[in-house]
């Protein structure tokens, strides 16, 4: 086990290390093309920033991963790696989400272009047999098949996927709750005896660290701070989507049963979930295209009661943790039904008290601008 931990630990600063040298080289590699992120009326930021900081998450995440495998494989108690049309499925499916993030980010793509994209590398995980078997419980649901199980897979993965990406609107955040599900799903993993699963994922948790110092506290004058843009936020939800269902699925010859693998994976995301999926309603609700831009985010609303951007952040990131402890305590005496129910409910409640801190302060709780 302590060569699994070292492993893990390997991967995690060999892709810290990876995300300093990369990210200062496409930040100047975006200042002599121009390749910035242009303010408008959306956007919180009043500055032109680089916008290509993802592309160093996935190579810094693999060429970690390889690594350490490559260093571990020899010896008898590390698991081997092998290439089966599982992980070739995956691998291709990873790949295009990242290209399809890369050509946003260069040239810029619609939303349903973007959608049909998702789909189609969604498609191919279940085909290659992975997908949403079980749900636990929920609603009274238990095994479901896979005529059911492959099509919910699909959707839950692209929903995830946009959920980060539509969250990521000031800084840090995107990538600060996408830090805490990872290390949320490294322990599950760990605790389950995957270490792949954990050393992969503590090379992906490496690379953030470089690029929220940047993001966070890197000076916008001196070239020194830069956006994820789609080919990270993209790649960080597709990632995020198949952890999911990796996880939430029943599948002894992985890992022994567990009631609260369903409710445990998605209480990791809780917050970009009920985050996009109340946009989505306010949008439906006033008659507004779902693929529409708008500053009806969480994120919005905080800054609409007076909190500045790191203030925002610390509330949100208080709020993510706090779903997780309350879910885990829940679980203990409540099924996944009721637990999911008491995560509405308070989730509506706190949306009503920051509408009427908004509107107190002479503001409007939704904001009906269209951004073209």
């Amino acid at each position: 086990m302590k060569e699994h931990l070292l492993g893990i630990i390997v991967a995690f600063f060999f892709s810290v290390v990876c995300g300093f040298i990369s990210i200062p080289m496409i930040m100047n590699f975006c200042e002599r093309r121009k390749l910035y992120d242009i303010p408008n009326a959306r956007k919180i930021h009043k500055n032109a920033i680089p916008r290509l900081g993802g592309l160093s998450f996935l190579p810094s995440m693999l060429l970690a991963f390889l690594c350490v495998v490559f260093a571990m494989n020899g010896r008898e108690d590390y698991e081997k790696v092998t290439m089966n049309i599982w992980s070739l499925y995956f691998l291709v499916s990873l790949l295009l989400i990242y290209g399809l993030g890369v050509i946003d980010d260069f040239i810029g793509l619609g939303a349903v272009q973007k959608f049909i994209v998702q789909i189609i590398a969604a498609c191919l995980l279940p085909l290659a047999g992975l997908y949403l078997n079980n749900l636990y419980g929920l609603f009274g649901i238990n095994e479901i098949p896979y005529w059911i199980g492959a099509p919910l897979t699909v959707f839950m993965i692209v929903f995830i996927s946009n959920t980060i990406n539509l969250i990521d609107g000031i800084d840090g955040l995107s990538a600060c709750i996408t830090f805490i599900a990872l290390t949320g799903f490294l322990v599950c993993f760990a605790r389950e005896g995957l270490w792949l699963y954990a050393t992969l994922i503590g090379g992906l948790m490496g690379v953030l660290i470089p690029f929220l110092y940047f993001n966070l506290f890197g000076d916008a004058s001196k070239n020194r701070k830069i956006f994820m843009g789609d080919s990270g936020s993209l790649t960080l939800g597709f990632i995020m989507g198949f952890l999911t269902i990796k996880f939430a699925m029943d599948n002894p010859n992985v890992m022994p049963f567990r009631k609260d693998s369903l409710i445990l994976a998605f209480t990791l995301l809780l917050v970009p979930i009920f985050d996009t999926t109340r946009v989505i309603l306010v949008r439906l609700r006033h008659r507004q295209h779902i693929f529409r831009s708008d500053k009806n985010h969480i994120h919005h609303k905080l800054m609409r009661t007076g909190m500045n951007q790191r203030q925002v952040l610390l509330t949100i990131i208080l709020l993510d943790i706090g779903y997780i402890i309350l879910n885990q305590l829940l679980y203990c005496f409540c099924t996944a039904t009721v637990v999911l129910v008491i995560d509405i409910m308070l989730w509506i409640v706190l949306n009503y008290c920051l509408n009427h801190i908004i509107i107190s302060k002479g503001g409007f709780p939704y904001s009906h601008e269209e951004i073209v």
